[in-house]
C-alpha cells in the first residue's frame, strides 16, 4: 500500500522528475516559424475537458517573446493556474506560450498514460498545495520534478491508456448530451410561453367550455398598435391591444453612489438596478436609507429593467426601493392578471418588441413613450386563469427535469475523476494483468522499467570538460 492507495504488483511510485525533465524546453521566436505554424496558448485549451477550442498559425497570431517549442505527440502541460486541469497531446507540431510546458515521455512510458496522470486527482492535490502564486499560481521547475508519478509496466501503460480513451469517451458522450438540455429547456419555455399567449396552450380548453368575450370597455386607448403588429391572429374571444392602454409605467428613483451601503440595516432597503440582477435578484446589491420621496416596489409589483443589454428583464418577489434604470409597471387589473402579464412580457415577442423599440446603441434606452405600443394579448380573465395553471405545470416539469440533469452532470463531472482513480490503482486492467504476468514482471516490471530509464537519460547528459593539470615546472 502506498500513499495513493493500492499498488499492484509490477508498479511503482516514483517522481515526474524521474521520467521526464520537466520545465525543460527549447525555444523559439517568430523568425524561427513557418506562417502557418500552430501557436498556442491556454485560452485555446477548454478547462477540465482537454478540448482544443480553437487553433491558431502565426500569420493569425504573431508573437514578440519566446515560446516553446512541441512536436506532435507531446503533452502540453498548462503550468498556470494548474487547478483548471488544462492538458492537452498536441495533434501537430507547433510552439506555445511558456506557461505550458511540453512533455515526452517516450520511448520508455506511454505519453497517453502521462497525459491521463497529470489530469487525475493525486497529480492534481498535489499541485494545488505546491503551486506558488496567489492571484496567478504556477506549477514551478523544482515541485514539478518532485511531483509524485505512478509507474506501470510499459505493457500495461498502453492499455490503461486505450482503456481510458474508451471510457471518458463514453463520458463525455454522456456529458455533451446533458450539456445540451438546459438549451432544450430553454427553447420549450419559450414554446410554451408563444403557445400560452398565442392560445394554442388552451385550444381545447375553449372548445369544451363557454368563454365570454374579453372586455374592452376597461382600456384606456393611448396607443395604436404598430403597423406590423396589426394582423396578430388571435382566438376571436381575445383581444389584441397595446400594454399603454392597460398599464402606467412609473420610473424609478435616482439614488446617489453616495447614500448606498453595502450592509442591510433596520431602515434600510435593497436597491432593485441592473448591476444587482438578471433574471434573479443577486445578494450582492447595494442598500439605501428609506426616506419620505423612496418609491418602494412590493413583492407583488412587477419591475422592468429600462436600459443596459439586460434591458426589459422581469424582476418580481422581492421588496425594495428601484432605481431609475427600471420603471414599475401598474396594471388594470379589470382586465389582465398579474401572473398573465409576467408570461406575456417574458415571451419572446414582447422581448424582442423591447430590444428593437429601445435601440441597439451602445447606450439603449426602454422609454415610456417607446414601450407604451407593444403589442399584448388579452384573453378573458377566466382564459388567463388557465393559462397560468398550464404555464406553472409545464414549468414545475422542466424544472424537475433541469434538477434532475444537474444531479446527473455533477455525477458524471466525478464519473471522470473516479474512473482514473480506479485505472492509477490497477481496477481497469486486473484481468489483463492475471492474463499475462510475463508482461508486468522481472524485466517488464516497472521498477526495471525506471532502471532503464536512469540509463538512458545518463547517457544523454552532456560530458564535462575537464582541464588537464599543468605539468610541474
Amino acid at each position: 500500500m502506498s500513499e495513493f492507495g493500492l499498488l499492484p504488483d509490477g508498479w511503482l511510485d516514483t517522481q515526474l522528475g524521474q521520467i521526464v525533465d520537466y520545465g525543460k524546453t527549447a525555444k523559439k521566436t517568430l523568425e524561427d516559424v513557418e506562417s502557418e505554424t500552430w501557436i498556442l496558448e491556454l485560452e485555446d485549451i477548454e478547462k477540465d475537458s482537454s478540448k482544443l477550442l480553437k487553433k491558431v498559425n502565426a500569420s493569425e497570431r504573431p508573437f514578440k517573446s519566446t515560446k516553446n517549442a512541441f512536436k506532435k505527440g507531446d503533452v502540453l502541460y498548462g503550468k498556470l493556474r494548474p487547478y483548471l486541469n488544462k492538458v492537452i497531446i498536441a495533434e501537430y507540431d507547433g510552439v506555445c506560450t511558456t506557461e505550458i510546458i511540453p512533455i515526452d515521455s517516450k520511448p520508455f512510458c506511454s505519453n497517453s498514460y502521462l497525459f491521463y496522470w497529470l489530469k487525475g486527482s493525486k497529480f492534481l492535490h498535489y499541485v494545488d498545495e505546491v503551486s506558488y502564486g496567489v492571484n496567478m499560481p504556477r506549477l514551478g521547475t523544482k515541485d514539478g520534478n518532485a511531483a509524485p508519478f505512478r509507474l506501470a509496466p510499459l505493457a500495461e501503460q498502453k492499455v490503461i491508456a486505450d482503456k481510458l480513451d474508451e471510457l471518458l469517451a463514453q463520458v463525455e458522450s454522456t456529458k455533451a448530451r446533458l450539456d445540451a438540455i438546459p438549451a432544450i429547456l430553454k427553447s420549450f419555455r419559450q414554446s410554451v410561453l408563444a403557445a400560452a399567449v398565442s392560445g394554442k396552450l388552451t385550444e381545447e380548453w375553449r372548445g369544451e367550455n363557454e368563454v365570454t368575450c374579453a372586455n374592452e370597455e376597461h382600456l384606456d386607448i393611448k396607443y395604436e398598435i404598430p403597423e406590423e403588429y396589426k394582423n396578430i391572429v388571435r382566438p376571436e374571444e381575445w383581444i389584441v391591444t397595446s400594454i399603454g392602454n392597460i398599464a402606467t409605467f412609473q420610473q424609478g428613483m435616482q439614488i446617489a453612489k453616495s447614500t448606498r451601503y453595502t450592509e442591510p440595516g433596520n431602515n434600510r432597503l435593497p436597491i432593485l438596478r441592473i448591476g444587482s440582477y438578471t433574471t434573479k435578484f443577486s445578494k450582492d446589491v447595494d442598500y439605501v436609507e428609506l426616506g419620505e420621496d423612496s418609491l418602494i416596489a412590493e413583492p407583488s409589483d412587477i419591475i422592468l429593467t429600462r436600459t443596459g443589454e439586460t434591458r426589459g428583464r422581469v424582476l418580481t418577489g422581492f421588496k425594495g426601493v428601484f432605481h431609475n434604470n427600471t420603471f414599475r409597471i401598474n396594471f388594470n387589473q379589470s382586465v389582465i392578471k398579474r401572473e398573465f402579464l409576467i408570461i406575456s412580457l417574458n415571451e419572446r415577442s414582447a422581448q424582442n418588441y423591447i430590444l428593437e423599440v429601445s435601440g441597439r446603441s451602445a447606450q439603449p434606452d426602454l422609454t415610456h413613450k417607446r414601450f407604451g405600443p407593444c403589442p399584448i394579448s388579452l384573453p378573458p380573465l377566466s382564459e388567463q386563469t388557465k393559462i397560468v395553471r398550464r404555464v406553472e405545470d409545464l414549468f414545475a416539469f422542466a424544472d424537475k427535469v433541469e434538477a434532475q440533469v444537474n444531479e446527473a452532470q455533477t455525477r458524471v463531472n466525478n464519473l471522470t475523476q473516479s474512473i482514473l482513480a480506479k485505472a492509477f490503482r490497477g481496477e481497469l486492467t486486473a484481468e489483463w494483468r492475471a492474463a499475462n504476468p510475463e508482461l508486468i514482471s522481472g524485466e517488464n516490471s516497472a521498477a526495471a522499467l525506471l532502471e532503464r530509464i536512469k540509463v538512458e537519460r545518463e547517457k544523454l547528459k552532456p560530458v564535462k570538460k575537464t582541464r588537464a593539470k599543468k605539468a610541474k615546472a
